[in-house]
């Protein structure tokens, strides 16, 4: 077991390494600096890292020779074996009987960097009350694996995509071609297997779920607003004089706000749940099937029933924990092959994808590259999604390393598989142990640099775009 996890860290590593055309040795120590930072707080730092043995001109450098998917044929090569590499990381689902996916939108902030393109207003969480929740910078979506895992363990995900989202764009278009490039790869197993696909309310529009609804093997669990309005499947009347027209495609609604609509549940299950501080909840569930939603032109949706789930948290003495229920639907072709628990708890672990957001801002400087080049600044958090799939293959391999203060650790966590920061903290011994595929540099002198009385100008300055802004008319001579 040590050796197969050893022979897959080290030849994940070298494929990696080998993927990349220009700059190979450079981008492969650029990850582990990244992967192993401990101290640094911008990118240009991590040329002092120990697994940085280049020049700090050299990062800058190799995030420069990323190959874009859009610059060119060979770049859209590299991401799709990239991502490939990644996906046959993945273990095979034992403990239920699919695959599970998750798609979210974090944002980019920005607000410095007028010569930046496509700076947009994009929603940022703000604690100051009265303000409100935007920044101004870029939007990147996501789309990860959600591996099993047991109680106790480090919400670990593995990123299988990430792509800016421009400002003509929306976060659930730009998911829905990750998505749809995940299931379309035959290379992959995502589109042949059972796949479950977490999502928040944003992805409950019809523009999402009609997209997703061409796929056999996928199915969606994605929260809803408590004000929807749904309908039950119309009560068929047989042909007769006077039954002429349109055919009647929606029965009676199903308003979420109103209890009087909803008639009694089709399924009904209940299960408990023990939370870290050892507290115990009940949480219990209602279903109603072959329930639909109104679609829009050209996105029909009286042909894509669901499954609606109503969760109710309990705590020991009966009350409720959350004012509100949480709202699921369970949307595709073989939703009834999952039950309403599996589906709860599949939901739950869509939040480890905001554990994924934090660290990554926090420790692997996933928002701290300031470039005034929008391709840069893509490639940067793909380098910065890579260092933490290898955080992920390091995790069986990393020593627990705790800081003065961390006498007395939980018991739990000396146990369970130890978290992206545990590993962050070992990961330079872990490379000093087994190795890099990176090539140490060979000094060659300075660097001509630029010629004389060169002058490259002053880079223009972009605005900054505003969305759904009304273009004012010109006025009438």
């Amino acid at each position: 077991m040590w050796e197969e996890r050893i022979e897959k860290f080290t030849e994940f590593r070298e494929d990696l390494h080998a993927s990349y055309p220009y700059r190979a040795d450079a981008l492969s120590e650029l990850i582990d600096s990244i992967a192993a930072n401990t101290t640094a707080r911008s990118a240009v730092e991590l040329s002092l890292t120990p697994p940085f043995r280049r020049g700090y001109s050299s990062v800058h450098d190799a995030v420069a020779n990323v190959l874009r998917p859009s610059a060119s044929v060979v770049g859209a090569g590299v991401a799709a074996h990239q991502r490939r590499l990644i996906a046959g990381t993945l273990a095979a689902p034992n403990q239920r009987p699919f695959r599970l996916l998750a798609v979210d939108v974090t944002p980019a902030p920005r607000r410095f960097a007028p010569t930046l393109a496509d700076r947009s207003i994009v929603h940022y969480p703000n604690p100051a009350p009265g303000n409100k929740p935007i920044v101004i910078g870029h939007q990147y979506s996501v789309v990860a694996a959600l591996p099993e895992k047991a109680p106790g363990d480090a919400p670990w995900v593995v990123p299988l995509s990430c792509q800016r989202v421009a400002s003509a764009e929306t976060g659930t278009a730009v998911g829905a071609q990750q998505m749809a490039a995940l299931l379309q790869d035959e290379a992959l197993p995502f589109g042949d297997e059972l796949t479950v696909e977490v999502a928040d309310t944003a992805y409950s529009a019809v523009t999402y779920l009609h997209p997703m609804s061409a796929y056999a093997n996928h199915l969606l669990i994605v929260r809803v607003s408590a004000n929807r309005t749904f309908y039950h499947r119309p009560v068929t009347v047989p042909d007769g004089p006077g039954q002429a027209g349109h055919p009647l495609w929606y029965g009676t609604p199903f308003r979420l706000a109103d209890t009087v609509t909803w008639g009694p549940p089709d399924d009904e299950a209940v299960t408990t749940l023990v939370t870290s501080r050892g507290r115990e909840l009940t949480i219990t569930l209602h279903g109603w099937h072959d329930l639909l939603m109104r679609g829009k032109k050209g996105l029909p949706m009286h042909q894509c029933p669901f499954t609606l789930v109503r969760c109710c948290v309990t705590d020991a003495h009966g009350k409720r924990v959350f004012k509100r229920p949480l709202w699921l639907i369970i949307a595709g072709r073989r939703r009834a092959e999952i039950s309403l628990i599996q589906a709860y708890h599949s939901y739950r672990q869509r939040y480890d994808v905001e554990h994924f957001f934090r660290f990554g801002k926090t420790h692997l400087l996933m928002d701290k590259y300031e470039t005034c080049v929008t391709e840069h600044e893509e490639s940067w958090w793909e380098l910065s999604c890579l260092a933490y799939v290898q955080l992920g293959l390091a995790a069986p391999l990393a020593i627990g390393v705790p800081k003065p203060w961390e006498r007395n650790p939980r018991p739990d966590l000396l146990s369970a598989l130890p978290g992206p920061a545990r590993v962050q903290r070992d990961f330079s011994r872990i490379i000093r142990q087994f190795g890099t595929p990176a090539v140490a540099p060979k000094p060659r002198g300075n660097s001509p640099g630029r010629r004389a009385g060169a002058c490259p100008g002053h880079r223009p300055h972009r605005p900054v775009v505003f969305k759904g802004k009304k273009k004012t008319l010109p006025k009438a001579a």
